[in-house]
């Protein structure tokens, strides 16, 4: 770290790495502005220099990347395009679902088109994507939902552990494919809106190395995808099914799955349960404490989602409602905000609400996070 004599220091300096009072305590965090009490206090304690690891944000530079920030919002895909190609996913992937389900032949040209469809859109539009997966009418149940939603998360988390393109169309594929094993599966089950008997759990797990079976059989796809699907149930403390293996052994794209699934299916409505909001299923996640999850991918996942993850709505506390449209890791409850519905009540439905960032307005802050449905239920009672 280097050390930065407190006379050289003015009011609304902001560094990108935290500033420390003698190498350890905080005085102020990342991409926060030094105010004139916290020099005036480093003055009273005598001190004459503090350190950081950081460099000095430059005030011009960050004002033109902001005006881009917002610039870009406003100039990206329009929600309505982006959700027309992530429905036509579904629609595709529930029909060559259906058609192996009847025990007819499904090429793998037809699912690799899917699969590049969402590489590409992905690729260009991740953060929309992502909000995508989360605010898609929940209403729309089924295996397809699912592995078009797993195959968004994955490819984001996959972009941000720096995979290469190769390893990101398997990803891809295998996060689509991961539960086509559940086609084998009793409807008397998979609808079912109580417990599962042990015996019913015992058919489920075998989902794994059905997928498995019809990936690397009768689609003949490679290894590795195929490993996707049958080890993403395996646990990192050697719980799982279907082999007990654990931590390095469970192949890297499959802890990739095995966590955005579980994500998924926090988030999405299922039959025996309510769905989860994006917020209680990050929390439930970083809870984890490396039983389930690498926690070296969490981390990933928390970075490419935020605690409020990309999408997710939530109330501040002048009343308003936004959806989040960008997170800064490193202050992960202040994200960026697009507002739904204004504090007087006024809607913005065409994504031409006001962008806040919340790092930079610290008299807003975020009250708590809302089920989407929420927001339909207060715009009704204004």
């Amino acid at each position: 770290m280097k050390n930065i004599n407190v006379d050289d220091l003015k009011a609304g300096m902001k560094f990108d790495q935290p500033v420390y009072i003698d190498g350890e305590n905080i005085l102020v965090p990342a991409e926060i502005r030094i105010n004139e009490k916290d020099i005036a206090r480093l003055r009273k304690w005598e001190i004459e220099s503090v350190q950081t690891a950081g460099s000095l944000i430059d005030e011009e530079e960050e004002r033109k990347t902001k005006e881009k920030t917002i610039k870009d919002l406003k100039e990206s895909q329009s929600y309505k395009e982006l959700l027309q190609i992530y429905l036509a996913a579904v629609k595709q992937i529930n029909i060559l679902f259906a058609t192996l389900r009847q025990g007819r032949r499904v090429t793998t040209k037809e699912l690799n088109k899917v699969a590049e469809l969402l590489y590409q859109t992905v690729k260009r539009a991740p953060t929309e994507m992502t909000g995508i997966t989360i605010r898609a009418d929940k209403n729309r149940q089924g295996i397809a939902v699912s592995s078009v939603n797993c195959a968004i998360l994955a490819m984001v988390t996959g972009m941000n552990l720096k995979l290469d393109d190769a390893k990101l169309h398997s990803l891809v594929l295998g996060a689509l494919l991961h539960d086509v094993g559940m086609l084998k599966m009793p409807d008397a089950i998979l609808n079912k809106s109580g417990d599962l008997h042990e015996s019913e759990l015992k058919t489920i797990y075998t989902h794994t190395v059905h997928s498995y079976n019809i990936i690397t059989k009768e689609l003949g796809y490679p290894e590795e995808i195929g490993l996707i699907a049958l080890q993403h149930h395996e646990r990192w403390d050697g719980k799982g099914y279907p082999h007990k293996i654990s931590g390095d052994q469970i192949y890297i794209l499959a802890r990739v799955v095995s966590l955005v699934d579980s994500f998924e299916a926090m988030v999405r409505d299922k039959p025996y349960r309510d769905s989860m909001i994006g917020y209680s299923a990050m929390r439930q996640i970083l809870n984890d404490n490396s039983r389930r999850f690498d926690s070296s991918i969490v981390k990933v996942f928390l970075k490419s989602m935020g605690i409020y993850p990309l999408g997710s709505v939530v109330i501040l506390n002048d009343g308003s409602i936004g959806s989040v449209v960008r997170t800064h890791a490193s202050v992960p409850l202040r994200p960026v905000i697009r507002i739904l519905m204004d504090s007087d009540g006024n809607r913005f439905d065409n994504n031409d609400g006001e962008t806040i960032d919340l790092l930079e307005t610290k008299t807003l802050f975020i009250v708590r996070a809302i089920n989407p449905q929420e927001l339909g239920k207060r715009r009704e009672n204004r």
